[in-house]
């Protein structure tokens, strides 16, 4: 039978899993893997500058498009630059394919019990073992089929995650039969146990005070619409993770905003003094329920739907039902019994009606103090306006994160994405090319900042190359601001790595952009965001706007602790935000619900003594 070669078969392996896009920096052990994926020429090959930012936009050329992408490094130091990638892909649930080259397997049985294989070499699947679904090594040609379709098959199941496949240089070159391709069944969830869809209708309908919080698991499930169609009928209010911040848009009727440590006020006041809980697909982690799970929506029942048993566990004792399943089966068995649930009491719906009407996103506290600068949550209610119905907006970290996950206003057909689990600084630059590549008729968006504009810099470059439109705005506020409020809460203000003063400096980006090509803008007082915006917005090509924060601005409202005189740290719960509340205002908010910590916390800040 006519014999194939290995790399030929790994470049067809992607054309028949329709994988239409590989972001990748050739090297020398991968180089036979490139020459046949572009000879081919099924899958353009995106050659960016850094490995962890071609995993990154592997990943978010997923997110933004729903298809699959793959990402291709070299042995060695390209491998060991991928981890950052990888790991933000298994924390937020993102599949994908990364193939990586290696040296020749004759090193790697010789050299096994060696720090390094061959030339520059190590075993980068036992590296990668923990943070993907499936890590393989080909040493045998003929495996090569089997261990690629078991990749392949192994990024959908249960909860998805990103998958690796190791290539020695040797077998990259060498021949084998090529069989027919398998086809896989669709994976299908756990069935759906009819006691935990019977549970969740009784427990809505005993509830006063229902609330829906939504997550990233049901874009995963590919079940938004099944879940927008039930919202209609049931007319819960809803709120939405980061991960899932586009699932509806601000309009929507039953959209009440995000809560959480950065959450919105009102959103935070909803969920804390509702008594049902319905959890579907999110996971609850940390910056979503606070500091104490036990201060987490203090006087509701809770059921929480996740296709993860493990992140059912962590929080057992505060579930009245954890379902382990597939969350869009669980929404499908719902559906076919949302005549059973008439929707809330119109009680609750007016009270968080008027939450929301009375703590709106943008309050007294976001206008500048002074006219030198640009407040960020003020500018990113106001840059809502001006995005068109189809924008991708990807975010960096720090303001970018906080600012533009709390004050964005999301239209319909948008989409919006970050690293929310890893939260890693660089992630902005090589999400935006990946999602500029999954729809090249889309405007996409980057928020970033100084700070992480640094993380990735390589990449503005692989924008100008592609002459991709992507738009970057950058919050310039002197290095580091959440490093900074973690330095004024905890160190008295006295900074630390943090700024230009305390041992971090930045370039300026207005040169550095043109150095790179790119058409660059700047807005540094109020009066100059509507008429620079929409001439940035416009721009062809790709273009850096530069918005001028004061460097020690806050980012609120915030959940914060407070510290004790001795040091020590009292944790506040969801509703207790800063700025904090006048207390008699809290307790009409809060009633019998207000959390002691709340009362204990203002004793120390108004000097009353220690609790």
């Amino acid at each position: 039978m006519p014999q194939t070669k290995v790399s030929d078969i790994v470049a067809l392996f992607l054309k028949q899993k329709e994988i239409e896009v590989i972001f990748g920096v050739i090297g020398s052990a991968n180089s036979h893997i490139f020459d046949s994926i572009d000879k081919l020429g099924y899958t353009k090959i995106i050659n960016v500058h850094h490995e962890q930012a071609a995993v990154m936009a592997m990943g978010a050329y997923y997110r933004s498009s729903g298809k699959l992408a793959a990402a291709l490094a070299t042995a060695g130091p390209g491998m060991v630059n991928t981890v950052t990638g990888v790991m933000s892909c298994w924390a937020d649930s993102v599949p994908g394919i990364l193939l990586g080259g290696q040296e020749a397997t004759h090193h790697l049985s010789q050299h096994r019990k060696l720090r390094m294989l061959g030339t520059q070499g190590f075993d980068a699947v036992k590296m990668l073992q923990d943070i993907t679904k499936s890590s393989s090594v080909v040493l045998d040609p003929d495996e090569t089929q089997d261990i690629l379709e078991e990749a392949y098959n192994s990024v959908y199941d249960g909860r998805p995650g990103p998958a690796y496949v190791d290539l020695p240089f040797d077998v990259q070159s060498k021949a084998t039969t090529l069989r027919p391709w398998q086809t896989f069944p669709t994976v299908c969830g756990a069935e759906i146990n009819n006691e935990d869809i019977d549970d969740i209708i009784s427990s809505l309908k005993e509830a006063s005070k229902p609330v829906i919080i939504a997550g990233q698991g049901i874009k995963l499930a590919g079940a938004e619409e099944i879940f927008k169609k039930l919202l209609k009928n049931w007319k819960i209010p809803t709120l939405l993770s980061w991960g899932a911040i586009d699932l509806l848009a601000d309009d929507h009727p039953q959209f009440y905003g995000r809560s959480g440590i950065y959450g919105q006020r009102a959103a935070n006041f909803i969920l804390q003094n509702s008594d049902f809980v319905l959890v579907l697909g999110s996971r609850l982690a940390l910056p979503q329920v606070g500091y104490d799970i036990n201060d987490f929506a203090p006087g509701a029942a809770m059921i929480a739907v996740d296709i993860d048993e493990g992140e059912l566990e962590k929080y057992a004792h505060r579930l009245e039902r954890g379902i382990a399943a597939d969350v869009g089966d669980v929404l499908s068995s719902l559906s076919k019994l949302k005549s059973q649930y008439d929707g809330p009491p119109m009680e609750w719906t007016s009270r968080c009606n008027d939450w929301v009407d009375r703590y709106p996103q943008v309050m007294p506290e976001h206008y500048e103090k002074s006219s030198q600068y640009v407040n960020s949550y003020r500018f990113i209610d106001r840059l809502s306006a001006h995005l068109q119905n189809n924008h991708v907006i990807v975010t960096d970290m720090g303001t970018a994160l906080l600012s533009g996950h709390q004050a964005i206003r999301i239209k319909d057909q948008q989409k919006m994405f970050t690293s929310t689990g890893l939260g890693e600084m660089g992630y902005g630059i090589p999400a935006a090319i990946g999602a500029a590549f999954s729809d090249l008729s889309r405007p996409v968006l980057c928020l970033n900042c100084d700070g992480g504009m640094m993380m990735n810099l390589q990449e503005l470059q692989t924008i100008v190359h592609y002459r991709l439109p992507i738009k970057i705005i950058i919050f310039n506020n002197d290095g580091y601001l959440m490093i900074k409020q973690t330095q004024k809460l905890l160190f008295k203000g006295e900074f630390t790595s943090s700024d230009e003063n305390s041992g971090v400096s930045l370039p300026d980006y207005d040169k550095l952009g043109k150095a790179f090509g790119y058409e660059t803008f700047s807005i540094r007082n109020w009066e100059e965001v509507d008429p620079v915006l929409g001439s940035f917005l416009s721009s062809d090509g790709a273009a850096i706007c530069q918005v001028y924060m004061d460097p020690v601005q806050d980012f609120a409202p915030k959940v914060k602790p407070t510290v004790t005189d001795d040091g020590g740290i009292i944790p506040s719960s969801l509703d207790d935000m800063s700025p904090l509340l006048d207390l008699d205002i809290l307790k009409s908010e809060m009633g019998e619900l207000i959390n002691k910590k709340s009362i204990d916390a203002r004793r120390i800040i108004n000097g009353s003594g220690s609790v």
